[in-house]
């Protein structure tokens, strides 16, 4: 017996028209649609904002490792955990303008720089937006990622000509509590709120597989989606599990999961560069193609993500090629 599907339409009403709309239930109803109309809606959305085999190509390297202070249960560089990892200083200019000649040379078109801080030093920011002009210089967009910032220090870094700003949500604000508990989610939002103020473009997204439930990821994108505007740049983590941290052995998320919150992410930030970002070390070349079908249009290239292991350049770019992708002009 066949049996025919309901247009998607009939499912789940359309996008809002002004940002603030999107409920969890919105997009808990987007979570549950059959895949395969899931991807369809996520595909046709993406096409109307986006070269649709176009890939945004970013590179990202700590410029400082290990030590911080905050307790997130999945970091490695948390000082509350022993996973081994050594404690280091920030790292030369030299060090850096190497590594983004590098990614520059692999085809990564923005160059991120990460410091595990709670929230950077004066001394911290003169280095480091010297390091945003060297970068610059190369002709590269810049990304950091510093922890908290206090008045005055975005403006600070958009003046040294930094692009975008990392700060992630996380989690949702129902499941946050369980992860972390050293910082607030309103500690998070306010930073967010310097940055956009400081006319900066915001990169914030979240992670998944921490041993959430599906409603509490659909209230993670709700979060991202309801930010006035909402990110430029949403990088979707798949929990890397590091021995020593809270959540090693915690369940792995289903893969076909991970491809529904890309998707939805897609529907709901329709002009933001999805990216791919922590786990696919471990993605087959198959699922990430199910990405980039859902709405990915965003990667981290490069050997490493900060301290866990990342698909060397070479894969990717084998990877892109076999399915007819190619870096995102400038």
């Amino acid at each position: 017996m066949h049996t025919t599907s309901i247009p998607v339409s009939d499912i789940v009403r359309p996008a809002p028209a002004i940002a603030g709309a999107w409920h969890s239930s919105d997009i808990q109803a987007l979570f549950a649609l059959p895949l395969m109309d899931l991807l369809y809606r996520a595909q046709q959305i993406h096409r109307q904002h986006f070269d649709a085999n176009a890939i945004q190509l970013s590179s990202l390297l700590s410029i400082k490792t290990g030590g911080c202070p905050e307790d997130c249960a999945y970091c490695p560089q948390s000082a509350h955990y022993d996973t081994g990892l050594t404690a280091d200083k920030l790292i030369p200019l030299d060090d850096v303008l190497q590594a983004a000649r590098a990614a520059q040379k692999g085809g990564a078109q923005r160059f991120c720089m990460g410091a595990a801080w709670r929230s950077p030093k004066p001394r911290h920011l003169d280095a480091v937006a010297e390091m945003i002009r060297a970068v610059k210089a190369l002709g590269m967009e810049t990304c950091v990622t510093l922890g908290m910032l206090h008045d005055g220090q975005a403006e600070k870094l958009k003046a040294a000509g930094l692009d975008y700003y990392n700060h992630n949500l996380d989690t949702s604000p129902e499941f946050y509590g369980q992860i972390i508990s050293t910082r607030t989610y309103q500690e998070r939002l306010d930073t967010l709120d310097r940055v956009r103020n400081a006319g900066l473009n915001v990169c914030c997204g979240g992670i998944v597989g921490l041993g959430e439930s599906r409603d509490q990821r659909a209230s993670l994108i709700a979060q991202l989606a309801n930010l006035d505007p909402y990110p430029e740049s949403v990088p979707i983590n798949n929990l890397v599990q590091v021995q020593g941290t809270p959540l090693a052995g915690t369940e792995a998320l289903d893969p076909f999961e991970f491809v529904r919150t890309i998707a939805v992410a897609r529907i709901t930030m329709p002009r933001a560069h999805v990216r791919l970002s922590a786990g696919r070390e471990t993605m087959s070349d198959t699922l990430q193609a199910l990405c980039f079908l859902a709405g990915a249009n965003s990667l981290f290239c490069g050997e490493m993500l900060l301290t866990t292991s990342n698909p060397q350049v070479q894969a990717d770019q084998r990877l892109m090629k076999r399915l007819g992708l190619y870096a995102e002009a400038k």
